[in-house]
């Protein structure tokens, strides 16, 4: 058997309770055994006291496989946890809260909420390498209504009543590769090269439409390629891809999103399924795994529908 389950009727043979959800974390943890978060001492043993809990054989701090990682302080059991990064990483759209909610029998919808909260967060590695070789950059927008918004959006690159998005997309021969996507407030020169300083490698290939901001990024080759007459399409085929996928997604799976705090988070768990389109069974083993070794955060649910988020 693999080291993550392909089916659904695999998944639930894997992991059909409490301590072998618990078992799989811990190896997630601590692949070359347990090593003490306080001391970095690599000796220790499971208490029988404390479920899933271990105490370190130098200064006696006792950790929880979940403590300190995104599940930290969760009233959740471990397999509700599990299913649903499995329905999230594995799901070609993904799944809102509002399904999970209902999937899983959770007892409110905010439960659900703050659970896929949780694994976007999940879902960008600390360390994960910048874009490299040849990539194509470039903005789209994404029309939203609030109450205090325009009933029309502006013309051009103009933001009013748009979420404004810059996309990346690396490029591997004739296919593209990885992506990255940010919520980015104007379409200036200082905005969209910190885009590129945070998201390209340097001494890549910059390839764009050539709108002028785009010119002098620092560390990397600019390719301007001129739209005019010609559709844009055509000169940058894959991130206008990338942006038509992002807007069904979006559509579909959550009728529209809004501007918020938590919009990038959004844009995140697009870019981590779409980066892992080929091997999606896999990306349940790699969500935990982020999972599993970054701090936890605190969330406030934000009022309204998960549409508004």
């Amino acid at each position: 058997m693999s080291d993550f389950p392909r089916s659904l009727l695999e998944f639930q043979r894997r992991f059909p309770d409490e301590r072998a959800c618990a078992s799989y974390l811990a190896k997630a943890r601590w692949p070359d055994g347990f090593r003490c978060p306080a001391c970095a001492h690599d000796k220790g043993w499971e208490l029988s006291t404390k479920a899933f809990t271990w105490e370190c054989a130098s200064c006696g701090k006792q950790t929880s496989v979940t403590a300190g990682t995104v599940m930290h302080g969760s009233k959740l059991d471990l397999t509700v946890w599990f299913w649903a990064a499995y329905l999230m990483a594995t799901h070609s759209n993904g799944m809102s809260a509002r399904q999970l909610w209902r999937q899983l029998g959770l007892g409110s919808y905010k439960s659900a909420w703050l659970l896929c909260a949780k694994l976007r967060r999940a879902m960008v590695a600390p360390d994960r390498s910048p874009l490299q070789g040849v990539v194509e950059v470039d903005e789209t927008t994404i029309p939203y209504r609030s109450n205090d918004d325009p009933p029309a959006g502006g013309r051009g690159r103009s933001h009013d009543g748009k979420i404004l998005v810059a996309g990346a997309v690396e490029i591997e021969g004739r296919a593209p590769g990885r992506v990255r996507l940010a919520a980015i407030a104007d379409g200036s020169a200082a905005t969209l090269h910190a885009f590129i300083a945070a998201n390209v490698s340097a001494g890549a290939t910059v390839k764009t439409d050539g709108w002028p901001a785009y010119q002098g990024a620092p560390g990397v080759s600019h390719e301007p390629h001129v739209v005019g007459s010609m559709a844009a399409h055509l000169v940058l085929p894959w991130t206008h891809r990338l942006f038509a996928n992002l807007k069904r997604w979006a559509l579909g799976v959550y009728h529209g999103l809004r501007r918020g705090k938590h919009l990038q988070s959004y844009f995140n768990e697009f870019v981590f399924r779409f980066n892992r389109r080929k091997t999606r069974h896999a990306a349940f083993r790699s969500l935990l795994g982020i999972g599993a070794t970054i701090k936890n955060s605190t969330y406030k649910m934000l009022t309204g529908p998960e549409a508004t988020v």
